[in-house]
Formats: structure tokens, C-alpha cells, sequence
């Protein structure tokens, strides 16, 4: 899966997306609801790392691959919306594989 842009695509999408529901769903409840700042920071971090990592891949895969521009749009607009990348890896990604 590693070993192709769009492979490593697929791989850091799926951590970008779990991190960013991790992110949603138990982190801000902890910071907000019960005085944990520190589960934003700590998946917060990790968070900003994957998504850096998900834009690069992304853009790799535009380049290689000559995706054209509504395609690579895609990809990076479902990193701003959640299950946007299991969305994206289910519906483009794994035809493309």
C-alpha cells in the first residue's frame, strides 16, 4: 500500500480522518466538558502533523499523476470535513489503485 503515491494517499487519509474524528468526538468533549486541555493539545498536534502529511501525499499524487484540478480539490477539501477522506478513499481512491 506504502510502496505508490496513491497508495500512501489512501494510508495517511485513513490516519488524518481518524485522527480528525478522534479529534471531534473525544478530545474537544474532554477539553470542554471535563477540564482536560491537554487532549486537545496531544491529538490536536498529532492532528495538524497528519494533515500536513495528507496535503503533501496529496500533492504528490496530483503531480505523478496528473490529476486534474476538480480531483485534487476533492482530496483536499475532504480533509476538512469529517469521514471527508473514508469518503474520498471509498468513492475515487480505490478505483484508481
Amino acid at each position: 500500500m506504502l510502496k505508490t503515491p496513491i497508495g500512501r494517499l489512501r494510508f495517511v487519509g485513513l490516519l488524518e480522518g481518524l485522527s480528525f474524528l478522534l479529534l471531534l468526538l473525544i478530545a474537544m468533549p474532554l477539553k470542554y466538558w471535563a477540564d482536560i486541555p491537554e487532549a486537545v493539545m496531544i491529538t490536536g498536534s498529532l492532528h495538524g502533523l497528519l494533515f500536513v502529511l495528507y496535503m503533501l501525499a496529496g500533492l504528490h499524487v496530483w503531480i505523478v499523476h496528473r490529476w486534474s484540478i476538480g480531483k485534487a480539490a476533492l482530496a483536499f477539501i475532504a480533509a476538512f470535513i469529517p469521514f471527508g477522506p473514508f469518503i474520498l478513499d471509498r468513492k475515487l481512491l480505490r478505483n484508481e489503485t
